[in-house]
């Protein structure tokens, strides 16, 4: 036991029993058998960029670092099957070579697809889903170390498998369903807080992606708009226009390439008819008690509908909200205060990032929440997939 995990951020760490990075699919379901066969648990890191404890494990944790790249396309389907450790930004520059592209980033490309797809990653617009959606298949190890094949032909289950936090196995390889390359352009714009959220149901109607940083201490906004070259939103009188960008998908839609600087995040997701309500008392809130100590930005963007069980954006289109604060900075308090307003919009939060949430408030917020566990049981009877975290926020789904 001498290695420690950390997170991208450094606010989660432990030191699992053992670390293992197979190097084929064969070698992860044998790993898999034996830790199930001695009652164990085992977990998945991927690009560490969730900042909850998903990951955690004091037993086995696995790495897919040496699981990655494109194994097949369809180009006649647009379909794609991938590694499940290949990064986004690894796919993107991979698909582009056979003139296919995802359909859609969140801000950063750093994460694994597996682990996208496992916590229900998302960007932005209205008619842009998270990137979970995209799993149309895929093969995976159970808890007892078979391997499992997931298609759409069994809907109910690829809505169980598309957002599982990884607890129905271990993905291996997972089948994507695709674009042809497209070109974007990404135009940024300084604007008031009150003329943005006046405009806000155009900037959402006209825009492929839109979304915007609400800075609590000059109390205005940064507009980012991602359409195909030429389109979206023209007149914007009330702005002021800072930086343009545009090429292929991949090149401008995640706006970091990586994380330069480390802070803790704290989202949820609320219906899209009350966004604006929720977004105004988070607003109020932060002026009135934080705005002295958290500088940091709020991000609100808008994500599609969608039907996979434990997704934030299940059977209704969502407006996320994320509050964010230095990760050297008193986040705790903060977050806690923030939570009662979005709870009561009727907020889901997002896996991968900061809650207090547990099993007991999230299964009334889930309509298919007793159907996903049904499925689980069937994938992992004995919890070798649950730890003490992931118990606490599904209760002991295994009994």
């Amino acid at each position: 036991m001498g290695h420690v995990w950390r997170n991208w951020s450094g606010s989660i760490s432990f030191r699992p029993r053992q670390l293992e990075c197979p190097a084929s699919a064969s070698k992860l379901a044998a790993i898999v058998r034996a830790v199930h066969a001695r009652g164990g648990t085992l977990r998945v890191a991927g690009a560490g960029h969730s900042s909850t404890d998903l990951a955690s494990t004091t037993d086995t944790l696995l790495s897919l670092a040496r699981l990655h790249g494109v194994i097949s396309v369809d180009p006649a389907r647009c379909r794609a099957t991938v590694a499940a450790g290949s990064t986004l930004q690894e796919l993107g520059k991979s698909l582009y070579e056979h003139d296919l592209a995802l359909p859609n980033y969140g801000d950063v490309a750093t994460q694994t697809i597996g682990g996208a797809i496992g916590t229900g990653t998302h960007g932005t617009g209205l008619e842009q889903p998270n990137l979970s959606e995209m799993m149309v298949g895929a093969k995976l190890v159970d808890g007892r170390g078979d391997v499992r094949v997931i298609t759409s032909d069994d809907i109910e289950t690829l809505h169980a498998a598309r957002v599982a936090l990884g607890t129905l196995g271990v993905f291996t390889e997972i089948t994507l369903q695709l674009v042809p390359t497209f070109d974007v352009e990404r135009r940024e714009y300084a604007a008031a807080t009150d003329d943005a959220l006046a405009d806000w149901p155009r900037l959402v109607a006209e825009n492929r992606s839109f979304d915007f940083y609400w800075y609590p201490r000059r109390d205005d906004v940064k507009l980012r708009l991602v359409n195909p070259l030429g389109g979206g939103t023209v007149a914007l009188p009330y702005a002021r226009a800072l930086e343009k960008h545009s090429g292929y998908s991949h090149q401008v839609i995640p706006t970091h390439s990586g994380l330069p600087y480390r802070f803790e995040e704290c989202e949820y997701a609320v219906p899209y008819e009350d966004g604006l309500a929720c977004f105004a008392r988070i607003r109020e809130r932060i002026k009135r008690d934080w705005r002295r100590l958290v500088g940091w930005r709020v991000l609100v963007r808008t994500v599609a509908a969608d039907d996979s069980h434990l997704s934030p954006a299940q059977g209704r289109r969502t407006v996320t909200i994320s509050l964010h604060q230095n990760h050297s900075l008193p986040w705790q308090d903060f977050f806690a205060d923030m939570e009662p307003i979005f709870r009561a919009h009727g907020g889901r939060p997002h896996w991968g990032k900061k809650h207090g949430m547990r099993a007991a408030d999230l299964r009334p917020r889930y309509p298919a929440w007793d159907a996903f566990q049904r499925i689980r049981r069937a994938f992992d009877p004995d919890g070798t997939f649950l730890s003490p975290y992931l118990r606490q926020i599904l209760g002991d789904a295994h009994e």
